[in-house]
């Protein structure tokens, strides 16, 4: 989907029109997912965090201005934005330094490390065993969070095609993470 669709999906959300609606969350539902779960790290707020995004788009859409920014930014600064005042909302406002919560260190001890580390070269290696096309469709879609669709257009491939890709994909992926 181009952006001048996107752009006319929220112009015509503007107005109230629940098909454009529809349609724009299903077209970018799941790149919004992958902001919001990015910055939260759990997968239960990112879910609430979107159901917020869209409330928020469906309220807003009348402030988007074409030219301003690209639609895909305006509506992944309304995810990024939503976020972080999730994140905000669940920490306490004041502490008095009595009642501060004792600070851990944040990195990782040693053997932490050296499991991720290995666990990293082990997903590296399996990805490196499917052809470079499809590895690079998996990592775009589970890690950057690209829809299906996106990917399609990407490798101008039918959306059913790509799906079939990361379906088998992942089959090999999870075997080889097994073995």
């Amino acid at each position: 989907m181009t952006q001048d669709d996107l752009s006319g999906l929220i112009a015509r959300t503007a107005l109230g029109d629940r098909a454009a609606f529809s349609s724009l969350y299903s077209q970018t539902s799941a790149k919004l997912f992958g902001v919001s779960l990015r910055i939260l790290k759990d997968r239960a707020q990112a879910e609430d965090a979107l159901q917020e995004v869209y409330i928020r788009i469906w309220r807003r859409a009348g402030s988007f201005r074409v030219g301003q920014a690209s639609a895909m930014a305006w509506l992944c600064t309304i995810a990024r934005n939503q976020a972080i005042d999730m994140i905000r909302a669940r920490q306490p406002a004041t502490l008095d330094y009595d009642e501060a919560p004792e600070v851990a260190d944040p990195a990782m001890d040693p053997e932490a490390r050296a499991v991720l580390g290995g666990e990293s070269q082990r997903i590296e290696a399996c990805l490196g065993q499917l052809e470079a096309v499809k590895a690079a469709a998996v990592v775009a879609a589970y890690v950057e969070g690209l829809s299906y669709q996106e990917l399609a257009e990407h490798n101008a491939v039918p959306l059913n095609t790509m799906r079939t890709w990361l379906r088998r994909s992942l089959l090999k992926l999870r075997e080889c993470l097994n073995r």
